[in-house]
């Protein structure tokens, strides 16, 4: 299912590969994050491989679910029939069932006590602490893995996270999710909307029907396969149906869209449903969700800092709590290429190729309009031949600001100088991200590095009106 240049099928990447080292990063981190970072891309999702002596402790939690969900009255009480209410987004915790998605799920958050509506402290199933650490642990690894792939400095998103562990008085804004899906003696379920498919399976959420988390990171294990995402084409596609009993599924959530400048699109998910009859105990999963903290905000600026262009819908940093709170509506999520691609060149295969998602500019209708081929040229330049040039001499690019920048060209003691002139930077154009520079500056930018571009190119872009490139875009739909 994959494109013609990327992964064959769903990446698989265990967990001990993405264990950063002090010094240079060894050739199976580096061939994991590209494999991890790969996989999101294409498929919005990866499947992770937990050390052999982890399978025991998930199995055994999922064990553990099931007899609970199982020892659970089947018609809960009022109390208990929660909504999705983003308000209290934080401060889940205990059981709660949604009806209408036949689900279940207790959710558990150190530092909460889930108290029963009787006042009655509710019994919960056995090992969460245990398996909370575990995928917690793993959620971190994964987060990390993506900073090194997006040229972050180590550990960007620390602030924004739960302390490690949790001070006194602490509530852990990351939470665990033992969920159960289609328990049969579960009777909550008269009015939820099941469709019945060609080959007789039953499907929990039609395609315009579905659910997208707004984690940071979210690892998902069940017990039975039934876990569908959407993938790069918009196609769904079963991402659990070969789990070994180590193994995970894990994904990004809205929060890391929102915190990578869009750079990594969030997973559209559902849960389908098979042979409900013959099913005694319905579904179990264990869901961990590594989440913001509320009192904290998303912002870009380590997106800016490491080079990455930050379209204006990204430029203001959003407080977490408001985020949580806010609808987010999935189909203007994408609507811009994930990852810049960088080559990890190792010694075991020196002729490694970067895995890239195919460029925009290849598509199925007329030309892009000039300003966007230029833009997307600038960018393909500034990632083969100014990166390149400054891992060479070890130089970390960061931009200025393009109005700051504007006085720093013309003095001689500028903040960039050093920098412009390291790396050949060409005279006159501001040092800002070529995403940022204006039509003119980008082709001073294009034929200073890559001499001989402008005779390459059939368009002329400085007499190219706004208006035509809009009416030629208006050609595609």
């Amino acid at each position: 299912m994959a494109g013609d240049d990327g992964l064959p099928s769903l990446g698989r990447v265990k967990l001990t590969d993405l264990i950063p080292s002090e010094g240079l990063p060894s050739d199976s981190y580096k061939l994991s994050v590209s494999t991890l970072s790969q996989s999101f891309a294409q498929y919005s999702a990866a499947v992770i491989q937990f050390p052999a002596g982890d399978g025991a402790l998930l199995r055994s939690s999922l064990d553990s679910a099931r007899l609970y969900f199982q020892q659970r009255e089947a018609y809960p009480s009022a109390d208990m029939i929660h909504t999705n209410d983003s308000r209290e987004w934080c401060k889940t915790s205990g059981y709660h069932a949604d009806p209408q998605l036949w689900q279940e799920t207790y959710d558990y958050r150190p530092g909460l006590t889930p108290i029963e509506p009787s006042n009655a402290m509710e019994l919960p199933p056995g090992g969460l602490p245990d398996i909370f650490g575990l995928l917690g642990k793993a959620a971190r690894g994964i987060l990390d893995a993506m900073s090194y792939y997006l040229n972050l400095r180590s550990s960007p998103f620390t602030e924004i996270l739960d302390n490690v562990p949790l001070r006194s008085r602490e509530v852990s804004s990351s939470v665990l999710s033992v969920c159960c899906h289609a328990r049969p003696s579960f009777h909550g379920a008269q009015h939820h909307n099941l469709t019945t498919q060609d080959d007789g399976q039953l499907m929990m959420f039609h395609d315009h029907d579905h659910q997208v988390d707004k984690s940071l990171i979210s690892v998902v294990k069940s017990d039975k396969a039934g876990l569908h995402v959407r993938d790069f084409h918009g196609r769904w596609f079963l991402v659990d149906g070969d789990l070994g009993p180590q193994e995970a599924v894990v994904y990004p959530g809205l929060a890391l869209y929102q915190a990578t400048a869009g750079y990594v699109n969030p997973a559209l998910h559902r849960t389908e449903i098979n042979n409900i009859p013959g099913n005694m105990y319905g579904r179990c999963s264990l869901v961990f969700k590594l989440m913001p903290k509320s009192m904290t905000s998303l912002s870009c600026s380590e997106m800016r800092a490491a080079g990455h262009g930050v379209e204006a819908q990204f430029q203001i940093p959003v407080p977490v709590d408001d985020f949580m709170q806010r609808s987010h509506p999935t189909d203007q999520l994408f609507n811009r290429n994930t990852f810049q691609s960088f080559s990890f060149p190792t010694a075991q295969d020196g002729s490694m190729k970067p895995l890239m998602r195919r460029r925009k500019n290849n598509t199925r209708c007329k030309p892009l309009p000039p300003s966007k081929r230029l833009r997307l040229e600038a960018q393909r330049v500034l990632k083969e031949r100014v990166q390149d040039i400054a891992d060479k001499k070890g130089i970390k690019l960061r931009f200025c600001n393009l109005k700051e920048c504007e006085n720093h060209i013309h003095a001689l003691d500028s903040p960039c100088a050093n920098i412009r002139m390291e790396i050949g930077w060409p005279h006159g154009v501001p040092f800002v991200h070529p995403h940022d520079l204006p039509n003119k500056a980008k082709i001073g930018f294009l034929e200073a590095y890559e001499p001989g571009w402008t005779a390459n190119h059939d368009m002329d872009l400085s007499l190219t009106e706004p208006g035509q490139a809009s009416q030629q875009s208006a050609n595609c739909n």
